[in-house]
C-alpha cells in the first residue's frame, strides 16, 4: 500500500524514469541490431529531443490537474465504471478502465487527424522523415496541452482511480516507444501479436507520407480499434516512406524552431 501511494503521489517523476530507461534501452539497441551509425542517429535524436524542454513543463503541469479530476470522480462515484456490472471486482475494473480508455485514447487520435486546426499540431509528430524511438517525444507543446485535456475528459468521463492511470501510463509508454522503434517483429509474429497490439510494423503504416496509410491504425496499445472502425491497414517495409507529402524538405523538418512553426503556418492539404 505504502508503494502504491508513493507511486500515486509521485507519478509523474516514477512515469519520466521509467519513460527514460525504456527509450535509452531502445534507442541503444536500434544502433546495435540495425547497424546505425551512432553520430548520425544523436543528430537526428538529438532535434526530438529538444521537445522535452517544451512540452515536458506542459506535461508536468496538466497532470496534477489530471490526478484532481480523478480524485474528485472518485469522491463522488461519478463515471462510466461505478454503472457496470461486477465493477467492485477489481480484475473487472482495472481491465473494463484499461480497455475503455484505450477506446478513449484511439477516439482522442481520430480526431487529432480530422480537425484542420488540431492536426497541425500533430503533423509535428507525423513530419519526423526517420522514424525511431525519439520519434515518440516529437510533440509539440500544444499537442501535449490538447492531450492531456482530452485525457481529463476522459478520467471525468470514466471514473478511474489513480493507480489505474498508473497502470494504464506504464503500459501505453513502453508500446508508444516500442511502437515507434526501427526494430520490427517478423511478419509471422507480427501477425499473431497485431491481431491484438499495436506493433512497431503497424504503427510504421500510421507513419507513412501518403493517405490513406496516414489515416490508418490510430489505436494506441490496442489494434482492435482500428479492426473494428474499419481503420486498420499492413504495408510492408520497402514500401513504407516516413513523413507527410506536404512537409518532405529535410532542411525544415530537422531544425528544431522550424518544426515549433509548423500549427501556425498555412495548412496544405494533398
Amino acid at each position: 500500500m505504502m508503494a502504491q501511494s508513493f507511486i500515486a503521489k509521485n507519478q509523474d517523476i516514477v512515469q519520466l524514469a521509467y519513460f527514460a530507461v525504456i527509450i535509452t534501452l531502445l534507442w541503444c539497441s536500434e544502433v546495435i541490431f540495425t547497424n546505425s551509425i551512432a553520430t548520425e542517429k544523436f543528430k537526428h535524436t538529438r532535434v526530438n529531443l529538444l521537445f522535452i524542454l517544451t512540452a515536458l513543463p506542459v506535461q508536468l503541469g496538466m497532470i496534477s490537474l489530471v490526478l484532481l479530476v480523478s480524485a474528485w470522480v472518485n469522491q463522488h462515484h461519478w463515471g462510466l465504471i461505478n454503472y457496470l456490472p461486477f465493477h467492485k471486482n477489481p480484475w473487472v475494473y482495472y481491465t473494463s478502465l484499461f480497455i475503455l480508455m484505450d477506446l478513449c485514447e484511439y477516439i482522442y487520435h481520430v480526431i487529432m487527424h480530422k480537425f484542420d486546426f488540431l492536426w497541425k499540431f500533430h503533423l509535428v509528430h507525423h513530419s519526423d522523415l526517420k522514424v525511431d524511438v525519439s520519434t515518440t517525444v516529437r510533440e509539440h507543446p500544444g499537442e501535449t496541452f490538447v492531450r492531456t485535456s482530452f485525457q481529463m475528459l476522459w478520467v471525468f468521463l470514466l471514473g478511474p482511480v489513480a493507480m489505474v492511470l498508473v497502470l494504464r501510463q506504464t503500459v501505453q509508454t513502453f508500446s508508444n516507444i516500442a511502437a515507434h522503434t526501427t526494430l520490427r517483429l517478423p511478419n509471422r509474429i507480427n501477425k499473431i501479436v497485431g491481431l491484438v497490439f499495436i506493433t512497431p510494423n503497424l504503427h510504421h503504416v500510421h507513419h507513412h507520407y501518403q493517405l490513406p496509410y496516414t489515416d490508418c491504425n490510430y489505436g494506441d496499445v490496442l489494434s482492435i480499434w482500428d479492426r473494428l472502425f474499419g481503420t486498420f491497414a499492413e504495408l510492408e517495409k520497402e514500401h513504407t516512406v516516413f513523413g507527410v507529402d506536404t512537409h518532405l524538405e529535410p532542411s525544415k523538418n530537422s531544425v528544431f524552431l522550424n518544426i515549433l512553426k509548423i500549427p501556425f503556418q498555412k495548412l496544405e492539404r494533398k
